[in-house]
């Protein structure tokens, strides 16, 4: 049939779809020519820039009561968003660790969303494809078939998920029937001081308070202290309270430090506890055949949160969990409410993918995630990861050879902290300097980079987990950085 066909007219019935689908047709054309201006351009612009108040007032529009024509819509969405982006797939964005996306992904999410099915499980194919993705995970981080795992939104919730299995195999009780206050002893997380804030809100979130979270301080390379680890679970031990979880970090934030993933699994064996991996930043670095070793012992947690909308650059959202204890996993989730009862045949003879999160509505991310693995081979992607190390280490590397800067922590893998020095500032006038700097840079459109706080010293942050970026725009951002430096402390010394 013809997709110009017009649908026979029934009076009082309306649909989202057109009469005609002929100029729905040349506009789907334009917007896919659009993009792939916009991205193979995406070099040439600038990588953040703030918006024109005109723009920003357009976020302000009444709710539409009428119709608007589909080109116009466009239009306003071509005018208004594409131009003001946050910046991160430009290969000068080193922000915040987020990945970079990739075309073949986007057109995966396009094509989930015309196919439109609902993931939260079913006898259809998507559902099998979500299965498929998630048996690739274990694959790349060494789990057996046996294991569990689903995807969802991101990081966060990959790590709640993880922490909440954890709590109701550790704690002694049946917590979903009796909840957590009937849990005998309260039960003791321990993470590095440097993990990520998500865990807090884990905490929260699970009704075992913040207390629950005992930070363990870190050693000269930032990561968790084993001996002090040590002695923090005995030390709880004595006072009645019941560890239960080690959440190792496989990359944290501020550094990309690695804690001993072997050492801590033996730890965790000998103490009893559940080993969570927060592999968000890291645990993928299992497939870069230059640098997999820095996360062996993986393979060993019981859990591990992962991010392919990091270094898969998969578009946003997609995170992944996988679990060791397939059962423990679905126990801790799965409702079987009578009109999602499992039939022999059909549509619903096959299980329910939201038995494994919190999500009984769930989308179709499985697509442009198998769709990119499918055309460039997990191989590529495990060079790239190489690459940005390499990257890393080569950033670190011009600023020791820049006199005007110095680095603050050891580079691990990718991610650089360091900051411009000035002869008698320091403190807050030496963070007062290296920010302008930052916003300066965010201003002029050359580069958007982060600052944070390692051990009391503050600091600029690159975090190089982009497809994009070469080592030419590692060197232009030294360069930018002694010369907006200078200009800024001459300015201050002539004002």
């Amino acid at each position: 049939m013809e997709a110009s066909r017009k649908a026979p007219a029934t009076a009082g019935e309306e649909t989202l779809d057109p009469d005609d689908w002929t100029d729905l047709r040349a506009l789907s054309h334009r917007i896919v020519d659009d993009a792939i201006d916009y991205i193979s351009g995406v070099r040439d612009r600038r990588v953040w820039q703030d918006m024109p108040e005109a723009v920003r007032a357009s976020f302000d529009g009444a709710l539409p009561q009428a119709p608007t024509p589909t080109g116009e819509v466009y239009d306003e969405v071509a005018g208004n968003i594409l131009g003001y982006p946050m910046g991160n797939i430009h290969p000068r964005f080193w922000a915040w660790y987020m990945g970079s996306s990739n075309f073949t992904g986007a057109l995966g999410d396009f094509v989930a969303a015309v196919q439109g099915s609902n993931l939260g499980g079913g006898n259809h194919a998507a559902a099998l494809m979500d299965q498929q993705v998630v048996n690739w995970f274990k694959e790349m981080l060494g789990f057996p078939t046996s294991a569990s795992g689903t995807l969802v939104s991101g990081g966060s919730v990959a790590n709640i998920i993880g922490l909440t299995v954890a709590r109701n195999v550790k704690a002694g009780i049946d917590v979903r029937e009796l909840g957590v206050a009937a849990i005998e002893r309260p039960l003791r997380y321990y993470g590095s001081d440097q993990m990520h804030s998500c865990h807090r809100k884990a905490m929260e979130t699970l009704g075992l308070g913040n207390q629950a979270l005992r930070p363990i301080p870190t050693d000269a390379e930032l990561r968790i202290d084993l001996a002090a680890l040590r002695r923090a679970i005995a030390e709880d031990r004595a006072a009645g309270l019941k560890p239960a979880c080690v959440i190792a970090t496989a990359g944290t934030v501020n550094t990309g430090a690695i804690d001993d993933l072997q050492a801590l699994a033996t730890l965790a064996a000998e103490e009893d506890l559940w080993l969570h991996v927060d592999g968000c930043i890291g645990a993928l670095i299992a497939i870069a055949p230059e640098n997999r070793f820095r996360v062996a012992g993986i393979e060993k947690a019981n859990s591990v949160a992962l991010d392919p909308h990091k270094w898969l650059h998969a578009p946003f959202e997609a995170g992944c969990v996988l679990i060791q204890d397939a059962t423990a996993h679905r126990k801790t989730f799965a409702v079987t409410p009578e009109y999602l009862v499992a039939t022999t045949r059909g549509l619903a003879a096959a299980p329910w993918l939201y038995d494994y999160g919190l999500q009984t509505t769930r989308g179709f991310r499985a697509l442009k995630i198998w769709m990119s693995l499918k055309e460039h081979g997990i191989a590529k992607f495990g060079r790239l990861i190489d690459q940005n190390i390499d990257q890393g280490r080569y950033l670190s590397g011009l600023i020791e050879a820049e006199p005007a800067l110095e680095l603050v922590a050891p580079t691990s893998i990718n991610i650089v902290c360091f900051r411009y020095r000035c002869e008698g500032k320091h403190g807050e006038d030496l963070k007062a300097l290296n920010m302008e700097i930052m916003l300066r840079l965010q201003d002029e459109g050359t580069a958007v980079l982060s600052d944070t706080t390692v051990h009391g010293e503050h600091c600029l942050r690159v975090a190089i987990n982009n497809h994009r970026t070469k080592r030419q725009d590692l060197k232009l951002l030294v360069d930018e950085i002694v010369r907006l430096g200078r200009e800024i402390v001459w300015a201050n010394a002539a004002a």
